[in-house]
């Protein structure tokens, strides 16, 4: 990619300004007085068209300031997460994250409070403006509330003076908020509009320097110093040769490239869609990230206007600001397909798009020693005499023996439950290890969860990081009572797992209930898949033919390509036996790995809980059955 002055830019855009850590109410339709809990994301304007215009495929930056603290590293890994540059955020040690707190209260009302005073990005300033890495962008987009305090207007300023130097485009997002302007008190955050000939004179010194300017009527006004549309639009013309998209809400916007015509509708338009309103909250900034990816892409303005269009329709009928924007692969696929449905987060198909192609990032494979075991382990602690309290220990000896192995590099992990394993769970956590959790109650056959059957309130607790795993004894030729009974209890699961935004392994075995044929596994998948759950891994006994694991392949890639894969569980099997099972896998892609247990566990938590072996022989003989098993599972799948 290139800039105007024809050199080559790294990046497509870098946007300046803005950044806080939102906190948004969960419960619709309160008032914000009343909210009980809130949903974390990273927001302000320029921020979230950073990780906007990331998603849909552009090379982005942001430069902006965050607090030394543990929601400053938040805004920056989740900035890495979703592939935006984070070169140009700068860690202020003396000042806080900014934060806001938001709720919607209705559709029409939604109060927000910024807490801003002497925070991190609003300490933002000339030197915290590198030249180089302006340089490298071919885009800068600068926003209007940053200009309303000296320092902060100064480095956006330099900023421009940069870009334009080097040949680079200006956008403007005049994203007016009166009272970060000190035009209204700090209840008045959702305010959109109060008329000032200060902020209308500050604007207008800016907008020579533009070559694109986005804004809603409001802001179009208080940017031109007119209430009337038209006339503001033309003030604006009479200043900058930008092109000027005016956003109209629900009914789209509409782009003038050169004169302002006499009537508003005789721009050019976009195609725009049918929305119910939800929060709207972020649309703009969802709009600006939409657009973007047209414009600097040198996509024709009406798709421009239609990508910006649709954009802001995924942010208007969802919560939240920036996780809500949608992704390019989301994008074309509401392009392509549409959706029968006014509020767009009712749509399951569009929804899982978008979950798993937002999704943390995960390794191409997954070598993970089961520990999640615990009626298995509480018959060898009952064999050898030992108290069932013992069992976290050994747990916590069987993490220490993945650690040995997975010696810090990445596709390592362990099951663990919560009855045995929460401190093992911990020591897990800091050693960077994958980690999967079981909900079902041992052995349950019609499936049942363990504790509690409300699983939506237990799994708020988990850590966004680990994984809910839930084992079914199911076979496809069970009985249509029991089946249904098991189907319907998994998608109960699955429905509160995308609830609360947590992965879902699914575990299926067969073999126990009836034959095990080539067709046996893949079946019953599909069953699960035709009621709409779609786990994001699988975990499958061993299939005695290639043939069975292709038909299993078919069946993901028929109802899911989206899906991370299969893991292999071992189900006590001897070594050996499980070598020949892994080798049957090499050459089917689906298959990623293995969750492996007993096999490996069985003998030395008997032999430890029996004072055989001590803590560290126990570790090294774990290690050294992981560590076999790993190396047979890399040699066939290299």
């Amino acid at each position: 990619m290139t800039s105007k002055s024809g050199k080559t830019a790294e990046l497509d855009v870098i946007t300046v300004g803005r950044c806080s850590v939102d906190l948004y109410g969960q419960q619709i339709g309160s008032r914000l007085e009343d909210i009980t809990s809130f949903a974390k994301s990273v927001g302000g304007c320029p921020s979230n068209i950073a990780i906007g215009t990331a998603r849909l495929g552009l090379k982005s930056a942001v430069i902006t300031r965050v607090g030394d603290e543990q929601l400053g590293r938040y805004v920056r890994e989740q900035m890495t997460r979703e592939g935006v540059n984070t070169d140009g955020i700068v860690t202020d040690p003396q000042r806080l994250t900014s934060l806001v707190l938001l709720s919607v209260e209705n559709d029409k009302t939604f109060p927000l409070i910024f807490y801003r005073d002497n925070c991190a990005d609003s300490a933002l300033c000339e030197d915290d403006i590198d030249e180089a890495f302006i340089k490298s962008a071919r885009a800068l987009l600068v926003t209007g509330t940053h200009f309303a305090r000296p320092h902060n207007d100064a480095a956006q300023r330099k900023a421009i003076r940069i870009a334009k130097t080097n040949g680079a485009r200006i956008i403007l997002d005049i994203d007016y908020r009166p009272n970060l302007w000190g035009l209204a008190g700090h209840a008045a955050g959702e305010e959109r509009y109060i008329k000032s000939d200060r902020v209308s004179g500050h604007m207008k010194s800016i907008l020579p320097e533009c070559d694109l300017i986005v804004g809603t009527e409001e802001e179009v006004h208080i940017a031109a110093g007119s209430e009337d549309t038209l006339t503001a639009l033309k003030t604006i013309r009479s200043l900058s040769a930008a092109t000027i998209v005016l956003k109209r809400g629900p009914m789209g916007c509409v782009v003038y490239p050169a004169a302002i015509p006499n009537r508003l509708e005789d721009g050019i338009v976009g195609q725009g869609f049918l929305i119910e309103v939800y929060n709207v909250l972020g649309a703009g900034d969802a709009f600006m990230s939409g657009f973007l990816r047209g414009w600097l892409k040198g996509e024709p303005l009406e798709t421009s206007a239609t990508y910006a269009n649709a954009c802001g329709a995924f942010a208007v009928s969802r919560l939240l600001c920036s996780p809500e924007i949608p992704t390019w692969e989301e994008l074309q696929y509401f392009l392509t397909h549409g959706s029968t449905y006014k509020a767009l987060r009712k749509d399951e198909a569009i929804n899982h798009v978008h979950w798993a192609t937002t999704r943390r990032a995960q390794p191409e494979k997954l070598l993970a020693l089961a520990i999640d075991h615990r009626m298995q382990l509480e018959t060898i602690a009952d064999n050898a005499g030992a108290p069932h309290a013992r069992i976290s220990d050994f747990k916590r000896l069987a993490v220490a023996a993945i650690a040995k192995v997975a010696n810090g590099q990445p596709g390592f992990g362990t099951l663990l439950d919560d009855t045995y394993g929460r401190e093992a769970m911990f020591d897990a956590a800091k050693l960077g290890l994958w980690i999967g959790r079981p909900l079902e109650q041992p052995g349950s056959r019609p499936l049942r969860f363990e504790f509690t059957q409300d699983v939506g309130a237990r799994l708020v607790e988990w850590p966004v990081t680990h994984t809910i795993k839930c084992l079914a004894f199911y076979h496809p030729d069970d009985p249509t009572e029991l089946k249904t009974e098991q189907s319907q209890k998994l998608l109960t699961l699955y429905e509160a797992a995308r609830m609360v935004g947590r992965e879902l392994l699914v575990e299926i075995i067969s073999g126990k209930h009836g034959p095990l044929n080539e067709d046996t596994v893949s079946r019953a998948m599909a069953e699960l898949y035709a009621l709409g759950i779609k786990p994001d891994w699988w975990k499958l006994e061993p299939q005695t033919t290639s043939a069975a694991w292709s038909n299993i392949e078919r069946t993901i890639a028929t109802h899911d390509p989206y899906c991370r894969g299969i893991v292999v569980l071992g189900l006590d099997a001897p070594e050996a036996e499980l070598a020949k099972a892994f080798e049957l896998t090499a050459g089917h892609a689906a298959v990623k790995g293995f969750a492996v247990g007993r096999t490996i566990f069985s003998a030395i938590a008997g032999d430890w809980l029996s004072h055989k072996i001590d803590d560290a022989n126990a570790t090294l003989q774990m290690a050294g059955r992981f560590a076999k098993l790993v190396t047979v599972w890399n040699a066939s799948h290299p």
